[in-house]
């Protein structure tokens, strides 16, 4: 039964798993590079051990909670189960596992918690014995929480109630911080291979609803005149920018060495200087010295035997040297922020006057404008402009403090690329559905969110399901193309090893291996998915 259920091509790789897993057993170079590219530090017997435990507890609290009513037998069971899991843990059996989420959640070159140069961390001895008194005193919080919990739910009321939403807030944050943000030194490859594709889909699918929500607005009688308002304000905007006073700067010194800059020099000056783009220039590429401030580019004249000019601003202008050059810029601050307001009125003008013209929001031809420019773009092209000069721009303009990881960086830049695609198959599924029964329930008095989510949506879901599945399978396998960015997921090990062990077949036949078994697996799923809904293929 179960074996016609399969799909042949499936067939035929479940006939070949005995030679694989014989091949990832009897060869040391295979078993070697599926150890490496999955991502198994040493000791992972002791962190899966601890891995278990604590996902034992968490998702056995989540079941009583949901099976406390319905089925209180298994609701029983499953309290134990959890009460049993936390009492291992308390007993220290989860202690490994617990120092190396600690270990790898921080700095390994900054942290003091951590032994320098070792891979995989390792906590110091002090920070060590501090985890494992903090771990036992949680675990202890979280079982005492949890009985309490557990004892609410059966009670009548209210009581009820809270204790069910507590017991369910509890074990489903820490559910969620386990399987997406802690550090699996058994798995570490595939968890962030597997977290990467979850998380850049689900938001995907956000941002495709976002755009396929925005495209079905209509324009009414205030819109363009509101937008016209918002273009005017925004040019405004730019127009105060780039009337703002200039920032007086001179250059001074000898033209025989490196040029001292300051920070806060507006980059217009510091390019013209790089390239000699100024009167008396004696060569096209003259090297810069960045100084702390300007009173230490003037300082470093004298101080600084290959320091030979200066470009500081004319309040810093020393006595008695040599000038050469005087010029006057608008500060970065405000020319950075005047082409930004340029560039939102120039976007939102032609969009208005491109719904203007059609009688369509401009939202919707916004949404639409993003759609196609996305999917016109190759992914590694959206995922090295988001993760690398986007990031850093914004980076640079908020001074540091927003200074995302790679790792999110290259999942904001799937999603949004694959936001696009999912937003077409939203407007299909939509399409799809008969405008005859939209019209009944427009008659039955449904109101416009009433139809969608009766009427709309369960039809439409239906028809969405396998392109869906489809789109997370290419987004599970496009995760590879995260290793761009130094995202130590299953390729970036891959190419790791390989440039280690200079083997010429082994790191990427297991490579292919485990991603043609992943996405089989998730092919499965799909269909299980498919079959529960009746989902007929024509």
């Amino acid at each position: 039964m179960f074996l016609t259920k399969l799909r042949p091509s499936n067939l035929v790789i479940l006939f070949a798993m005995p030679f694989i897993i014989y091949l990832f057993v009897s060869s040391p170079d295979y078993s070697r590079s599926l150890s490496a590219i999955v991502g198994i530090d040493a000791g992972a017997k002791d962190l899966l051990i601890g891995f278990c435990l604590v996902l034992m507890a968490f998702g056995a609290g989540l079941a009583v909670a949901q099976w406390h009513l319905s089925r209180p037998i298994w609701a029983i069971i499953a309290a134990l189960i959890s009460i049993t899991s936390a009492g291992l843990l308390l007993g220290g059996a989860g202690l490994p596992f617990a120092a190396s989420v600690v270990a790898n959640a921080v700095d390994g070159f900054t942290s003091d918690l951590v032994v320098r140069g070792e891979t995989p961390r390792r906590l110091t001895d002090m920070a060590f014995a501090a985890t494992d008194a903090l771990f036992h005193r949680a675990v202890l919080i979280y079982l005492i929480l949890n009985l309490l919990g557990f004892a609410a739910l059966w009670l009548q009321g209210a009581a009820r109630d809270l204790g069910r939403w507590f017991v369910r807030a509890i074990n489903g944050a820490g559910l969620i911080y386990l399987l997406l943000f802690a550090y699996l030194g058994f798995a570490s490859g595939v968890a962030i291979t597997l977290r990467a594709a979850i998380m850049a889909y689900f938001l995907a699918v956000g941002l495709g609803l976002i755009w396929i929500g925005l495209m079905q607005l209509s324009p009414v009688r205030r819109t363009f005149p509101m937008f016209a308002f918002i273009v005017l304000a925004a040019v405004v905007a730019a127009v105060w920018q780039f009337a703002q006073p200039k920032a007086e700067f001179a250059l001074v010194g000898s033209l025989e060495g490196k040029v001292a800059v300051a920070p806060g020099t507006p980059q217009a000056l510091i390019d013209a200087v790089r390239y000699g783009r100024f009167p008396g220039a004696v060569s096209e590429d003259m090297p810069l010295k960045t100084a702390k401030d300007p009173a230490a580019a003037v300082a470093a004249l004298t101080s600084q035997p290959d320091v030979s000019a200066a470009l500081v601003p004319l309040a810093n202008l020393p006595n008695g040297v040599a000038e050469l050059w005087q010029t006057a810029a608008l500060p970065d601050g405000n020319k950075a922020a005047g082409a930004a307001f340029s560039v939102l009125a120039l976007m939102i003008g032609l969009l208005t006057l491109g719904g203007y013209m059609h009688t369509r929001h401009p939202l919707s031809v916004g949404a639409e404008f993003i759609i196609d420019t996305i999917r016109g773009i190759p992914m590694l092209v959206i995922i090295l402009y988001i993760g690398l000069p986007l990031s850093g721009a914004i980076k640079q303009s908020t001074g540091g403090f927003i200074d995302p990881p790679n790792m999110l960086r290259g999942i904001v830049a799937m999603a949004l690329a694959y936001s696009a695609y999912l937003a077409e198959i939203f407007r299909s599924g939509i399409k799809a559905v008969p405008v005859g029964q939209i019209e009944a329930a427009r008659s039955l008095g449904l109101t416009g969110w009433q139809t969608a989510r009766l009427v709309i949506v369960p039809q439409a879901f239906r028809i969405i399901i396998p392109p869906l599945g489809n789109e997370f399978i290419a987004i599970l396998k496009d995760t590879s193309l995260l290793s761009i960015l130094s995202i130590r997921d299953v390729t970036q090990r891959m190419r790791e090893f390989q440039s280690a062990s200079f083997l010429p077949f082994a790191p990427y036949n297991s490579a292919a291996i485990f991603y043609l078994l992943l996405t089989l697996v998730a092919a499965s799923l799909i269909a299980s998915i498919e079959r529960k809904f009746h989902v007929k293929h024509r």
